[in-house]
């Protein structure tokens, strides 16, 4: 996998302009400007806990004693489903916060940025090639600022493109990442099926 390909998929799975109506319904009793410093730190905390599992990705895994095949057959599949929500989305959405109530880590950082699909493909990429991880960070960091772009710029983006635009872009990329997942789970049955 190059660097632009591990960037595209990171940032994907973060999932931006998905996320962008929901950041902006969870802040929207909050002040304008005090919801752009929410939004930093809710990112800066999603960045720091994606490094650690990156950087730690290879001593969980022997932790858990997990094999390499196992985690890309379950990531293909998270990823499947996270893709699935993002081209059907369901009804409602982030519950638990009272009006003007700040978000502290839950939901933005954890798990809408750094959700379960990115730690997982991160532990991957950590695991498949560990002579890597500055490719990797690098990759991550990418995906972040990009991700934080459109984030940060949300009404912007909202005012642009519309409900329906950011709707058809999020299709758009729930597709790419069907494709990626598909790809990432034949990979570990493959892999599965030449070691046994």
């Amino acid at each position: 996998m190059s660097l632009i390909s591990a960037t595209l998929m990171l940032f994907l799975i973060m999932d931006p302009l998905g996320n962008t109506p929901v950041f902006m319904a969870v802040m929207k009793h909050i002040d304008r400007k005090r919801q752009i410093r929410i939004l930093i730190r809710e990112l800066l905390f999603a960045l720091a806990i994606m490094m650690a599992f990156l950087w730690a990705g290879e001593q969980i895994l022997g932790f858990l004693n997990l094999r390499q095949e196992a985690v890309s057959i379950a990531g293909g599949i998270i990823l499947f489903l996270i893709a699935l929500k993002m081209i059907f989305p369901g009804e409602g959405g982030l519950g638990g916060l009272a009006a003007g109530e700040e978000p502290f880590l839950v939901p933005m950082a954890v798990p809408m940025i750094a959700g379960p699909s990115i730690l997982a493909t991160l532990l991957l990429m950590a695991h498949q090639d560990p002579n890597r991880m500055g490719e990797w960070s690098l990759a991550l960091i990418l995906a972040w600022i990009g991700t934080s772009i459109i984030l940060i710029a949300g009404r912007l983006f909202t005012r642009f493109l519309g409900e329906r635009g950011l709707t058809a872009i999020e299709r758009l990329m729930g597709m790419l990442l069907v494709m990626l997942s598909v790809q990432m789970f034949l990979d570990g049955v493959a892999k599965y099926l030449h070691n046994t």
